[in-house]
């Protein structure tokens, strides 16, 4: 009966160990994400939008969501035809259009006390060489950038913060020289220490199952041993 106690503690703290994990894991960025329309559908950008130089008759587009990564990072929403939203903004020599769409994002991922505006569009005229972000600051004014050129708002939103952290929350619903180009590095950096600067909830996990299973093994050798002796 002894035995059968011990492992269903063990089992049930390894348990909540797993959880503890995958509850650090849950935590995203809260950021603004660029994307390319592609076909039909969006494509996460691989550059940065001070970097990216559109074609003429592009559609770009920015998304303000919490997320972990490119991978479940939410795109924007809304109609995304160039056709659409430059149909205003006939052709004109030594300029190119780039049509962009802006997603300020839910409620859900706004910071607190501020209310995301509603989504928009809008057909940038530019000179040839110009780069995404230049089209964006052309038609959406004020952006604001970190010290790291690091995308923080758009239109003013958000009025504060830029890439935090956001613990506890599931991804999909919080870093990117646009989201593409500084985000990589900053997860790898707080995957292996928390926010404050301590370890990580991981690391915590990993040295408890360890001291879990080391106790376990020592039990059952005092256990032989008992036996032996008697």
């Amino acid at each position: 009966m002894t035995r059968r106690c011990a492992a269903l503690v063990l089992a049930a703290l390894l348990l909540s160990l797993t959880g503890a994990v995958q509850s650090a894991q849950a935590a995203g960025y809260r950021y603004w994400s660029f994307w390319d329309r592609s076909g039909d559908g969006w494509t996460y950008a691989t550059q940065g939008p001070s970097t990216a130089r559109p074609a003429d008759g592009d559609v770009q587009g920015f998304r303000f969501a919490v997320s972990a990564d490119s991978q479940d990072a939410s795109q924007p929403r809304g109609a995304a035809s160039f056709a659409t939203i430059c149909a205003k903004t006939p052709a004109r020599d030594g300029t190119k259009r780039v049509a962009l769409v802006i997603d300020f994002g839910t409620a859900a991922d706004a910071p607190s006390g501020e209310t995301p505006p509603s989504p928009r569009t809008a057909c940038a005229r530019i000179s040839p060489d110009a780069t995404t972000a230049e089209a964006l600051a052309s038609v959406a004014k004020p952006l604001r950038y970190d010290t790291n050129a690091l995308l923080c708002a758009i239109a003013g939103y958000p009025e504060t913060g830029c890439g935090e952290q956001v613990s506890g929350q599931a991804p999909g619903t919080d870093e990117p020289t646009s989201a593409a180009e500084s985000q990589p590095a900053k997860e790898s950096a707080k995957s292996e220490r928390n926010e404050d600067g301590g370890p990580s909830v991981g690391l915590y996990a990993g040295a408890a199952a360890v001291a879990v299973l080391g106790a376990a093994a020592f039990w059952q050798a005092r256990r032989r041993g008992s036996r032996r002796d008697g």
